[in-house]
């Protein structure tokens, strides 16, 4: 069953986090986002954090140590890693770092589609995009003021370079846009969509 499973960022985040010692579901989401790794893996629902430990637990890839009681908090089942989610961590890791994979994210779907808006709205919803990654930017970079070790923090630094390249990549868009060299008007578009359903139907 471990040849068949699907990776995922937090089942890699799961198997790597117990390579440091048997922990419960808890202290993993806190682990996670005490080292900054909610930034990009998403563990904002506990309950997805559940699903996938007993998901890694029935491939294999985890198992059980034992339950914690405790009068202070629920009971709270210990895992650990086993020696097959320690070669899938590996291979995940191998396969994701020597290999670019299309990940069909939102942005470039949406871009596909902008002829649906006009020139004017475009430059709105771009300049809205623009503060937001300029905020964003600033906070990774305020992040350098309490510097980790690279290999801890070395998310960031791809992170940061990909949100600077949005950015240069946004600002030059709206620069097109304002000085009229990129452009658009549905009436132009109109004759090449028809003919591009004619060869669909044909």
């Amino acid at each position: 069953m471990t040849s068949t499973f699907r990776r995922s960022p937090l089942a890699l985040a799961i198997l790597s986090l117990l390579e440091t010692g048997p922990m419960h579901p808890y202290a993993i989401q806190r682990l996670i986002k005490q080292w900054g790794k909610d930034q990009v893996v998403n563990v904002g629902q506990r309950a997805s954090l559940y699903r996938m430990i007993d998901r890694l637990d029935e491939a294999g890839l985890i198992t059980t140590t034992g339950t914690d009681r405790d009068e202070r908090y629920p009971e709270r089942t210990t895992y650990e890693v086993t020696d097959a989610g320690r070669a899938a961590t590996r291979q995940w890791l191998a396969e994701i770092v020597s290999t670019p994979r299309n990940e069909f994210p939102e942005l470039p779907a949406a871009l596909s589609f902008l002829l649906m808006l006009t020139p004017e709205t475009t430059t709105e919803l771009l300049e809205q995009r623009r503060a937001h990654l300029a905020r964003r930017l600033a906070d990774q970079d305020a992040k350098l003021e309490t510097p980790l070790p690279r290999i801890i923090a070395i998310e960031d630094d791809y992170t940061r370079a990909m949100t600077r390249a949005e950015l240069t990549w946004v600002e030059g868009t709206l620069a097109d846009l304002r000085d009229g060299s990129f452009t658009w008007s549905h009436a132009e578009l109109a004759p090449l969509a028809d003919a591009s359903m004619k060869a669909a139907e044909a």
